[in-house]
């Protein structure tokens, strides 16, 4: 009798690989929120993959909406980044003309986060390409944020991705950080990530964010959430003060 409780559903667009955002959001979202999910084709992170992925936003999106979710959410940084300033806005506007849904992406999520912790100049690490590496990280700067250290791990296919440790995050973290970042962003929703966030604040100093995390954030804010959810770092734990 307890699933009579999830009052509030979000809708989850992911890419057709991810095989991290089902049970990374499960752990984190909740117990009144639940979970519904679509995907979208891509399995490699790479150019023409990140832009190809959108072809399909309106129908899985309405796919989402039949279900008359609360929020349909696009938590996936590259493409959302892809093209440049405004993007993630133009994604965001599509998917709420094709449903009249409220509507966020991760790379808005990421932004919104940077704004309301006030972070400047932020340190970027993920697992993919240097190339797609360094698109989010001019999308970023587009947006007024300074990147000041960006690592890539190299991996490009998503399913791989999926497979690698947390600690590898951890430990890209912390090569990536410089003591003139205010924040460090872990970019990629199919990177395990979250499980690591609080140790690597402890570590750093600094608040760390992921792509699944500001996702989840923004995503809540839309349903209404003003519970702080600990575990997960100052971010989420902060929803209450920041909401």
């Amino acid at each position: 009798m307890t699933d009579m409780l999830r009052t509030r559903r979000l809708g989850l667009l992911l890419p057709s690989s991810n095989s991290t955002q089902e049970p990374e959001f499960s752990d984190v979202l909740p117990r009144d929120v639940s979970l519904h999910t679509a995907r979208l084709t891509l399995n490699s992170i790479d150019a023409e993959s990140t832009v190809r992925i959108v072809e399909e936003l309106e129908t899985e999106s309405r796919k989402l909406a039949d279900a008359d979710v609360g929020v349909i959410l696009l938590a996936a940084t590259a493409p959302t980044s892809r093209k440049g300033l405004g993007y993630d806005k133009e994604l965001l506007g599509r998917i709420q003309d094709a449903t009249g849904k409220p509507a966020a992406t991760a790379s808005t999520a990421m932004l919104e986060a940077f704004a309301v912790l006030n972070i400047q100049r932020v340190a970027l690490a993920a697992p993919w390409s240097e190339s797609v590496n360094q698109t989010v990280a001019s999308f970023i700067q587009a947006n007024g944020v300074q990147v000041v250290s960006q690592r890539a791990m190299g991996v490009v296919r998503n399913n791989d991705v999926g497979r690698l440790s947390p600690d590898t995050a951890f430990a890209l973290a912390c090569e990536a950080d410089r003591s003139e970042a205010d924040a460090v962003f872990l970019a990629c929703g199919n990177w395990w990530a979250m499980s690591r966030v609080e140790a690597l604040e402890r570590k750093l100093g600094k608040p760390v964010l992921t792509t699944n995390q500001v996702s989840i954030w923004a995503a809540l804010r839309l349903l209404g959430q003003s519970t702080p959810l600990s575990g997960w770092g100052s971010l989420l734990s902060g929803m209450a003060e920041k909401g």
